[in-house]
């Protein structure tokens, strides 16, 4: 494939914007080579500025659960920006939007909106500490709860991909309240809270990791974790910025039968627009200003072309009774094709599978953690990667990210990725 004026884009874009991106993992930095600059994208593929076509396996980082130009969703926001774009007051929309989520997700009364999944789990936390009166917070290695100060240790995905698991500018005081604890490591969690007796006031983990590459909880580790903030007085808050309404309607909450005390939204629930969410029941909602003590505020907060697209994309999330049994089945199938050619072709890997989140790891062993997916073969995954990409088939363009799965992917474009990686595989 032709690269010229993605690359001619991204000398330009290197002389004004850090890096030539505005989100570090962009820059292939992990990978080399170029970055992609997309052009427009529908359904389930992406044309970047040189005329090629891409089926896409990153979907804006997850959100496009119906594919790109959803119709309902851009129809959502055409009509809403002709009313004006941001208001700075409250609208009606937003409390349709909240209605909708709240009967959707378990164990939930109230929901915030904000901006980002960063802002929606820096909120969280914030809110952890003040209602529960305490300052240190347990999150895990390899998990990524977006770029706050408190969560920048041993952080996954980018932060991995680029060396950097403990920012600069990251202040001693700030991590010395964030414990970091083993994923699908019970004991380990436990012994934390011991050291630490009445001090935890949260602990924030994504039930299905995403960016350490897709990593399921192992039998009765997430009802373990329940169990240990139950006994202690502790919040458990589940980051579903990735899994909320993608791995179910009411998320990983649903899928597990697990009850987190606050819940983190992003991705799905602004329908490609930028917006994040958090809740939980009542006596911890109103802890938030304006009729609790704990401050919270945003400008573009509730922003109405952002809750349209919101709106839109989780009323057909809803209404559609079969979409998770279809994802469940395409990234199944896919899966299978996946583990089948790499297999005749005696490529060394473990594919990791939920709902319609997967991830293929160069690894020997099962991954289960940050530690085991860190042992998986990068030089190995670069050579996957640009192997696929010649081919047409983007996924994300590093070892520490899970693929996301469109309802828009047919079983023609699954055929064709299997056919793609049994080709490049013989060459690895």
């Amino acid at each position: 494939m032709i690269y010229k004026r993605s690359s001619d884009l991204f000398i330009e874009a290197e002389q004004v914007i850090p890096g030539g991106v505005n989100s570090p993992v962009r820059a292939f930095k992990a990978v080399g080579g170029t970055p992609i600059f997309v052009k427009e994208a529908k359904g389930a593929y992406l044309y970047d500025e040189d005329g090629n076509k891409l089926i896409d396996y990153i979907n804006s980082w997850g959100p496009m659960l119906l594919g790109h130009a959803f119709e309902p969703v851009v129809n959502a926001v055409i009509d809403k920006a002709k009313k004006g774009t941001s208001f700075g007051m409250p609208t009606e929309i937003e409390t349709e939007i909240a209605k909708l989520a709240v009967s959707m997700v378990p164990n939930i009364d109230k929901i915030r909106f904000v901006n980002s999944g960063t802002e929606a789990c820096m909120s969280a936390v914030r809110l952890a500490r003040g209602f529960t009166g305490k300052d240190k917070i347990i999150k895990f290695a390899g998990c990524y709860h977006g770029h706050s100060d408190s969560f920048l240790i041993q952080a996954g995905s980018g932060a991995v991909t680029f060396g950097t698991p403990n920012s600069p500018g990251v202040t001693e005081g700030t991590a010395k309240d964030t414990l970091l604890a083993r994923y699908n490591d019970l004991q380990n969690v436990a012994e934390l809270i011991e050291a630490n007796t009445n001090e935890v006031a949260c602990i924030i983990i994504e039930p299905v990791a995403g960016n350490m590459g897709c990593i399921p909880p192992l039998e009765g580790f997430l009802e373990g974790l329940r169990g240990l903030c139950d006994t202690n007085d502790i919040l458990l808050i589940f980051d579903e910025v990735m899994t909320g309404f993608r791995l179910a309607k009411g998320g990983a909450q649903e899928l597990f039968d697990i009850k987190s005390d606050i819940v983190c939204f992003g991705k799905v629930i602004g329908g490609g627009l930028p917006v994040g969410a958090f809740a939980a029941r009542d006596e911890i909602m109103n802890y938030l200003a304006p009729i609790g003590p704990v401050y919270q505020a945003g400008t573009l907060s509730g922003n109405p072309l952002a809750m349209a697209a919101g709106l839109a994309m989780l009323k057909t999330i809803d209404s559609d009774s079969e979409l998770f049994k279809r994802l469940e089945e395409k990234t199944a199938y896919l899966h299978n094709g996946l583990s089948k050619v790499l297999t005749e072709n005696n490529i060394t890997h473990t594919i990791n599978r939920v709902g319609s989140m997967i991830s293929v790891h160069f690894a020997e062993e099962k991954v289960v953690d940050f530690e085991t997916s860190a042992k998986g073969n990068n030089e190995t995954f670069k050579k996957f990667f640009h192997g696929l990409l010649k081919q047409g088939i983007y996924i994300a363009p590093s070892a520490f990210e899970t693929w996301f799965i469109t309802d828009a992917l047919t079983y023609k474009d699954l055929d064709e990725t299997i056919k793609v990686v049994d080709v490049v595989s013989k060459n690895l």
